[in-house]
């Protein structure tokens, strides 16, 4: 079991050459194809048109996004000639969620920023990381944008709370945690919500070394009320020193609206690790 095409989505943000990066090793490490997805917020030219000098303002600005995409695709090619790594750029047009989620379907893995709204150079559209995230179909690694990243994957910590989606992102997982040198599988508990119990831990644990994964430690812990699930995770791990979480992607969309579980939505709004997500 191996990543073999890895999608990494790439924009004008400081923080794509950070991932750009990290998809360049990733694919290197697996012998991968790597395919860049290029996208930018382009605002339909209904907008410019009610405005003084419409048509020349948004020539001038589809000739900006014309430069900017040449500019990242540049970038692009001379990083996977250096790298080594077979690829191919790609910059579809149509609603960017929409593409990239269409992209991804055939990606064993999918590389995504994390969710920055106030910065316009990493805003493709409104609930981009989310719509992505719940349909692709495929994992989805988020990469922090306090990055850099040197070493991924090897310090692993797993979040397990015994549903579906946290057996799917571990299934998911299994390429990058046959390769660690540390892996903990974690369940947290309340006192109201026990939590996994050590037998469903073990269970995990015992699956993955089947796997030739490395021995699997147990980390069982309360939090206290006023500390969510989610912050509880995000603080074990960065106590640890863990390069990486495992976690299920709990959400769904409701008239247009993303409804997303409080652990993923910690996740995504507070990670300060790389992720990797599976719904």
């Amino acid at each position: 079991m191996s990543y073999k095409t890895v999608m990494v989505h790439l924009d004008t943000s400081a923080g794509a050459h950070t991932r750009l990066s990290f998809a360049l090793k990733l694919a290197h490490k697996f012998d991968a194809f790597l395919d860049g997805v290029f996208t930018l917020f382009d605002p339909h030219p209904v907008g410019f048109y009610a405005m003084t000098g419409a048509v020349d303002l948004y020539d001038a600005h589809r000739k900006f996004l014309a430069q900017k995409r040449g500019e990242v695709e540049g970038l692009f090619r001379a990083e996977l000639t250096c790298a080594q790594v077979r690829g191919v750029w790609t910059a579809p047009d149509g609603f960017p969620a929409t593409t990239v989620v269409q992209a991804s379907r055939t990606s064993d893995l999918v590389i995504l920023g994390q969710s920055r709204p106030k910065d316009p150079e990493s805003c493709a559209a409104d609930n981009f990381v989310e719509t992505v995230l719940l349909g692709a179909g495929s994992p989805v690694l988020l990469i922090p944008e306090n990055g850099p990243f040197e070493a991924v994957g090897e310090r692993v910590l797993i979040a397990w709370n015994g549903s579906r989606e946290a057996a799917r992102a571990i299934r998911d997982a299994i390429p990058l945690l046959a390769r660690a040198t540390r892996v903990t599988v974690a369940a947290v508990s309340t006192a109201f919500e026990p939590g996994p119990t050590e037998a469903s831990c073990a269970d995990v644990a015992a699956m993955l070394q089947r796997h030739v994964v490395p021995p699997v430690d147990i980390a069982r812990f309360d939090r206290p009320s006023a500390v969510s699930t989610g912050e509880a995770l995000l603080e074990f791990a960065s106590d640890g020193e863990f390069d990486l979480l495992v976690a299920g992607a709990y959400g769904h969309a409701r008239f247009h609206e993303f409804v997303l579980g409080g652990v993923t939505r910690t996740i995504l709004s507070s990670m300060t690790l790389p992720a990797l997500m599976s719904h």
